[in-house]
């Protein structure tokens, strides 16, 4: 392929750099919609098979070298990276970089991790240009026919963006409109998109938790169970995931014409998005139980080894219930599911909110409802719904205390505790229905067994303690005579001593503030 020399008139609307099938299909939705583009790929036989295959479906600039693919494009300047996160896309980065001109503008459209980012972004700003951390969801047909797009970085780079990014998005069925926008500064949109895939895998858990126990509970085989989700798909849980879920189980394998899941190892593997979710969760003190719980079972799905010890030991000693009412259980875990996969999703917002707060995004919930109507992994029929809460208060704590989730979620709770307990007593593993319904009974408590948890972590780190009858911060000495001292300098109140349990009487009251 010889080395492309443009004209200015030539020269590209935008570009795409990283040739595997993400960055490849990008490139063609962009030149479906009637955009000059610009393609590169660090092995030029990649750019060239693109051309060879695709060439014809619209105008592309194929370049061997970075320096050419940035002369290509067209001032100022966007380039998209499609490669590998992490280190990969910290030396395409640097590489364009060292071409483009202030005012340019790199798109980091990878799965990278925020922080990675926020500190790119910085970088770039230090050198005038501008750098957009894009969340791009759908998978490979999202890609080619419409993504829902999460793009971060500054407003002026979402003006030079938005024609093209809003052409490309998927368009909700709703009202058409375009499943992108501007979610926030720097790394907002990674940050988001981040999210997304720790819902996707709360989501993916606990709808196969939901096959398990049709399976061995009820016996059902794939293709009968493949009609359920096809059922359910009619109904609240109407999403692409129950859709896709449906089609899988309906499929039989090519080689031996078994069902196709029940020829698949059941080792669920990972790429570390639902993990950073987690982790940056509990950084900002997010009890994001269902994604959590759905990151671990993967794990354990995989520590084949483990398994295979543990089942040669482990009794399940069940109780080996029967279920007089297949179709009833069914209902049960429609509804189930349906609770345990809106928690997950108020546990994600909840996340977004803190996220927004903590980095000083200004980030619209109800707008990235509106952005995962389509092309994403997790678009659902509810999704407007959560749209319409946020817009009747766009301050809500939790997503589940809106009126519509409120009554939708009580209604549920019934089977869900039924379903729940019947795993319990029968030994099924379902760590989303539970964690999820664990999550929804603490979060209703008036009062948390946390009372005691401080005051153990008092008594071994003096770390203190808040009381129900007064202001302040407390500690009692544990170790000596049990009285208990005011530790953040206020004033008032008596301090009693505690009752000495060797004498059997209280000691002496005194003041110690």
């Amino acid at each position: 392929m010889a080395t492309f020399e443009p004209s200015p008139q030539d020269s590209a609307d935008i570009g795409v750099t990283g040739m595997a099938v993400m960055g490849s299909n990008l490139a063609r939705n962009l030149a479906h919609h009637g955009y000059k583009v610009a393609i590169h790929n660090r092995s030029a036989s990649k750019t060239e098979a693109v051309i060879d295959e695709h060439g014809s479906e619209g105008e592309f600039f194929p370049s061997e070298s970075t320096e050419d693919f940035v002369k290509s494009l067209k001032k100022p300047r966007v380039a998209i990276i499609m490669v590998k996160a992490g280190k990969p896309t910290d030396a395409v980065i640097e590489e364009l970089a060292q071409y483009m001109e202030p005012g340019d503008i790199i798109v980091d459209g990878g799965n990278s991790l925020f922080t990675d980012t926020r500190r790119r972004e910085a970088a770039m700003k230090d050198r005038n240009l501008n750098f957009v951390g894009m969340g791009v969801s759908g998978g490979e047909e999202g890609a080619l026919n419409g993504p829902s797009l999460m793009p971060g970085g500054s407003k002026d780079a979402w003006e030079r963006l938005s024609p093209m990014l809003r052409d490309i998005a998927a368009k909700a069925e709703e009202d058409g409109e375009p499943c992108t926008t501007h979610v926030g500064a720097d790394g907002a949109g990674h940050f988001v998109k981040m999210v997304h895939n720790g819902i996707e895998y709360a989501d993916m858990q606990v709808i196969s938790e939901a096959y398990d126990m049709m399976a061995r509970a009820l016996g059902l085989d794939a293709h009968a169970i493949g009609d359920v989700f096809e059922t359910w798909n009619e109904g609240d849980l109407q999403s692409f995931l129950i859709e896709i879920t449906a089609t899988v189980l309906h499929h039989d394998d090519v080689r031996t014409g078994r069902p196709f899941v029940d020829i698949i190892k059941d080792e669920a593997a990972q790429k570390g998005t639902g993990a950073w979710t987690v982790q940056t969760a509990l950084d900002l003190g997010v009890p994001v139980t269902g994604i959590a719980e759905a990151t671990f079972a993967r794990s354990v799905s995989g520590d084949v080894d483990q398994r295979a010890a543990a089942q040669k030991v482990l009794e399940a000693r069940t109780a080996d219930e029967k279920i007089d009412d297949p179709q009833q259980f069914i209902d049960d875990l429609q509804k189930a599911l349906y609770a345990s996969k809106l928690v997950a999703y108020a546990q994600g917002f909840e996340e977004i909110s803190k996220g927004a707060e903590t980095y000083d995004w200004d980030i619209n919930l109800g707008d990235m409802a509106k952005i995962w109507r389509a092309g994403c992994i997790i678009r659902a029929k509810f999704l407007d719904r959560i749209t319409e809460a946020y817009d009747r208060d766009p301050g809500l704590k939790l997503l589940l205390a809106d009126p519509y989730f409120a009554e939708a979620i009580n209604d549920c709770v019934p089977a869900w505790r039924r379903v729940v307990a019947f795993a319990a007593a029968n030994g099924f593993p379902v760590p989303v229905f539970a964690s999820s319904l664990s999550y929804y009974d603490a979060i209703r408590s008036e009062r948390l067994p946390a009372a005691l948890v401080q005051a153990q972590r008092d008594y071994f780190g003096a770390h203190t303690y808040k009381r129900v009858d007064d202001e302040g911060s407390y500690h009692v000495e544990w170790t000596k005579d049990r009285s208990e001292t005011r530790t953040d300098g206020g004033q008032g109140g008596v301090t009693h001593g505690a009752v000495d349990p060797s004498a059997g009487e209280q000691t002496q009251e005194k003041s110690t503030r």
